[in-house]
């Protein structure tokens, strides 16, 4: 019942909010639109009233000079006997040059304009028909949350669809603090699982999940919000290894110009049976034969790789070695964008074995679309176990988790 009121308070929110928004941008457009249409009457207005009003002012000029002309003739004529030859002198002369028999020439009636407002009433029609069929309220999403797996400092979320009918282009997975106010978008694209970095261990998170369909461009309706959390503290590089540089949270390692060479180690043995360990090569420099990324049973201080004794690693031509000796069975090499995962599980524990050891894990790393599997044997039980990596050239940046 929470759920059904909760998510009908959201709906109403937000489509009064659409609507609003619609309201507020269509009377701007439409306001645009009017002050366009009425500048263009005030520019038509003027350029078409200068030529009438240059004639105007040239006839009322000519009426003004005839009528100052017609007046001084009566003068003439009606003036003084010595005074009326110089008069008429004067006038004659004037009238020689001023033509009065000429007007401007005036636009014909075909030339000047008569505005109106041309307006199509279909347009209401078109919008009536479009807001009517703008916007749906569905009840039931096509898609839902299924899975929360925790990893190290993460979660693996999974998704599925429930609506056999709907096809789906793309997933949008969004995440939040249970104490935050708003989701924000994690993913986007067509996977129907996700790996969510950057979780704090030990606190409830809220996610959803939406599509959209095959050629649509607007979003389904959200899936119902699901809690997930993490146990699992996330994995990180130990500091101060010259040859080194680390992002804030220790997750990423880059290989910088330090001449300084040597293998970086995990802070602590955070790598368990059962688990998937994930490298992600973010960027790439020279490669050589000695670089390693692997686990180990204890840091060793004083060598260059991980291609010792109690290691197994993969070097970034695609070698694996076990024990300091390379396997026959070869993994494609290491590119900017790859994923290098390590999955353990234990075969045989006890105090001794015939293979002379104690411990026996079965080991899959994957690389590429492609695996290698094989038995690690020690001579001791490890619970946990360091991960580590080394890179003889800078360049080389490495995402764990």
């Amino acid at each position: 019942m929470f759920q059904i009121r909760e998510s009908a308070t959201l709906t109403r929110d937000v489509l009064e909010q659409h609507f609003n928004d619609l309201k507020g941008t269509l009377k701007k457009l439409l306001d645009e639109r009017l002050m366009s249409l009425l500048q263009e009457v005030d520019t038509i207005e003027q350029e078409s009233i200068k030529p009438l009003d240059e004639c105007q002012k040239l006839i009322e000029h000519g009426v003004s000079t005839a009528d100052d002309l017609l007046r001084e003739g009566e003068s003439a004529v009606h003036g003084e006997v010595g005074q009326e030859n110089e008069k008429l002198c004067s006038f004659t002369k004037k009238a020689l040059h001023i033509q009065l028999d000429s007007l401007p020439e005036v636009p014909s009636l075909v030339d000047v304009p008569c505005l109106s407002a041309q307006l199509d009433d279909c347009l209401l029609t078109i919008l009536k028909n479009q807001i009517f069929r703008h916007g749906t309220v569905a009840s039931r999403p096509p898609v839902q949350l299924e899975e929360f797996v925790e990893k190290p400092g993460g979660i693996l979320v999974r998704w599925c669809k429930v609506d056999d009918d709907f096809i789906p282009q793309d997933y949008r997975l969004q995440y939040r603090k249970s104490t935050a106010n708003h989701f924000e978008d994690v993913y986007v694209g067509s996977e129907t699982e996700f790996i969510v970095l950057h979780i704090d261990p030990n606190v409830d998170y809220q996610f959803r999940v939406c599509a959209r369909g095959d050629g649509r461009q607007e979003w389904s309706p959200w899936s119902v919000p699901q809690t997930g959390h993490t146990t699992l503290v996330p994995h990180e590089w130990t500091t101060g290894l010259e040859g080194y540089s680390l992002s804030s949270r220790r997750n990423i390692a880059l290989r910088n110009d330090s001449q300084s060479c040597g293998v970086l180690y995990s802070k602590a043995p955070t790598y368990f049976c059962g688990q998937t360990l994930t490298f992600r090569i973010e960027t790439v420099g020279q490669p050589d034969r000695r670089d390693s990324l692997g686990v180990c049973v204890e840091q060793q201080n004083g060598y260059d790789s991980l291609q010792r004794d109690k290691a197994v690693c993969i070097s970034t031509n695609g070698a694996v070695f076990v024990n300091g000796k390379e396997m026959t069975n070869q993994l494609p090499a290491v590119t900017s964008g790859s994923t290098v995962t390590f999955d353990m599980e234990a075969v045989q524990l006890g105090p001794s074995s015939s293979e002379g050891g104690n411990s026996k894990l079965r080991v899959t790393i994957s690389s590429n679309n492609r695996e290698v599997v094989f038995d690690w044997v020690l001579d001791q039980c490890c619970g946990s176990l360091y991960f580590g990596c080394s890179f003889s050239y800078p360049g080389w940046k490495v995402l764990v988790f």
